[in-house]
């Protein structure tokens, strides 16, 4: 007897579908690099205190953005049948944080308006629309996110992993960054009036930083999810 492989009923997928786990990963840098860039405010008293609530609230948003984010890779990587509806809920989720802190920027007299704001909230959410209709059901993406959740590890032990995987993939990041970017001062003979070398280093070390956080979490959650392979008798 042979056996068919039955692929769930729809349209063939276009490759459309992996534009979600892109947009992910997209979303992901933009909050790691929010955090890094608000984390010096932290403690700042001199600013009113509408703004230290934003500030502590896109620190919180964006922490759970990212964890969430990371777990929603490992669905991803292992084309998971759950990952469409779970992606779906974080962005949902994420239009609903960019509204509020649309409204909240434009009602609280404390900020100023910037088109420029407005409109990448605008193009956030209107990407994150895209992408949940990318992945709504008979759009094909049953056929790509399709393997049955099996000896998958508790999400508990995903989420430990990617801390680790941030913590020392930033730490391997920022050394390395630091690392090229006082090579590249050197070479390039960049004048050290002012700091200007050494804060030519500091910067490369903190992009270092968020890429190496970013790979070592994608790393971490594709490492400890990856299927193992189905024992023969």
């Amino acid at each position: 007897m042979t056996s068919i492989n039955q692929q769930p009923a729809g349209r063939p997928d276009s490759g459309l579908t992996f534009i979600p786990v892109a947009w992910l990963i997209i979303v992901m840098g933009l909050s790691a690099y929010g955090l890094i860039s608000s984390w010096r405010l932290i403690g700042d008293f001199n600013l009113p205190e509408s703004v230290l609530f934003l500030i502590y609230g896109g620190l919180a948003g964006g922490l759970v953005t990212i964890l969430w984010g990371l777990y929603l890779l490992g669905l991803a990587f292992n084309r998971s049948a759950r990952f469409p509806r779970h992606y779906t809920i974080w962005q949902v989720a994420i239009i609903l944080w960019l509204i509020v802190r649309q409204a909240y920027t434009l009602l609280v007299p404390d900020f100023v308006f910037s088109a420029e704001a407005l409109g990448f909230t605008v193009a956030e959410i209107a990407i994150g629309l895209l992408c949940i209709y990318l992945l709504r059901h008979g759009a094909g993406a049953e056929t790509v996110y399709a393997n049955p959740e099996t000896e998958r590890p508790p999400l508990l032990v995903s989420l430990v992993a990617a801390l680790l995987g941030i913590i020392l993939g930033g730490a391997v990041g920022a050394c390395a960054g630091f690392f090229a970017g006082s090579l590249i001062a050197d070479a390039t003979h960049m004048s050290c009036f002012e700091g200007a070398c050494g804060f030519f280093a500091v910067f490369v070390g903190l992009a270092g930083l968020v890429v190496g956080a970013i790979a070592g979490g994608i790393f971490a959650i594709w490492r400890v999810n990856r299927r193992k392979p189905a024992k023969t008798a």
